[in-house]
């Protein structure tokens, strides 16, 4: 897991450019900063940072810029996460043993 990708997201405003694209699609910086109500300066800056964590793709489109996300970072992301599911799994699945091993001693006397 690399650090770089969650230092990237931990911030506000590139979680939301981040969450932005998911739901829409490749944006425009441009249409990022319009519907973040950003301006246009701040808004290369996070996407600049998003695109130097690999969390992003920029395509120059003529005097624009298309950005995407991709999906290698968030595949890796959801790896390293599914390490912590596991582990919460089993205790979860130990805590329910528990609990209906209570219930039952409850429920016999």
């Amino acid at each position: 897991m690399n650090t770089t990708t969650l230092t990237a997201l931990a911030e506000p405003n590139r979680l939301h450019i981040i969450e932005l694209i998911r739901d829409r699609g490749p944006l425009t910086i441009g249409d990022i900063a319009n519907r973040l109500e950003l301006n246009q300066p701040q808004t290369s800056k996070h996407v600049r940072v998003l695109h130097e964590a690999g969390l992003v793709e920029v395509q120059p489109a003529a005097n624009r810029r298309i950005i995407k996300l991709r999906t290698e970072p968030f595949q890796e992301l959801d790896h390293w996460l599914e390490s912590f599911r596991s582990m919460w799994d089993d205790r979860l699945d130990r805590l329910d043993e528990y609990l209906r091993d209570i219930q039952g001693r409850d429920s016999s006397e």
